[in-house]
């Protein structure tokens, strides 16, 4: 079992994944400011000419006002999920950034009790 964890170890590109951890924690971090700095929509915007065109049994205005009524709660409702899903990013962002700090030091720290714990065995069985 700790064989195949070791090998498993042994695959990741680390020097990769350590350089490359602050840009991912930049770029979630960047992506929430984006995200959190921007303001619900308030005016539902002019139509368009192609919208504009009324069929033969157009709806009523109340009808209309129903309609942007439903599509403004949708909007705001899907502009926070957006901003949930960006935090959530950046909280991961920030937790694999601290998980592949640890992991970097531990692994520096494993290496030096393996060798420590080599030159023993070794100083050892040469009495």
């Amino acid at each position: 079992m700790a064989i195949g964890w070791l090998s498993i170890l042994k695959a990741v590109p680390w020097t990769d994944v350590v350089s490359n951890a602050p840009k991912v924690a930049d770029g979630a971090k960047k992506l929430w400011e984006t995200v959190a700095g921007k303001k619900p929509a308030t005016d539902a915007g002019a139509p368009t000419s192609s919208s504009a065109k009324l069929a033969p049994e157009a709806p009523t205005l109340a009808d209309l006002e129903a309609r942007i009524g439903a599509l403004a709660g949708d909007v705001s409702r899907l502009q926070k999920e957006m901003i949930d899903s960006s935090q959530l990013i950046k909280a991961l962002a920030d937790q694999n950034t601290q998980l592949i700090r640890r992991v970097y030091w531990l692994s520096r720290t494993l290496l030096v009790v393996g060798l420590a714990a080599g030159i023993s065995l070794a100083l050892v069985l040469l009495r």
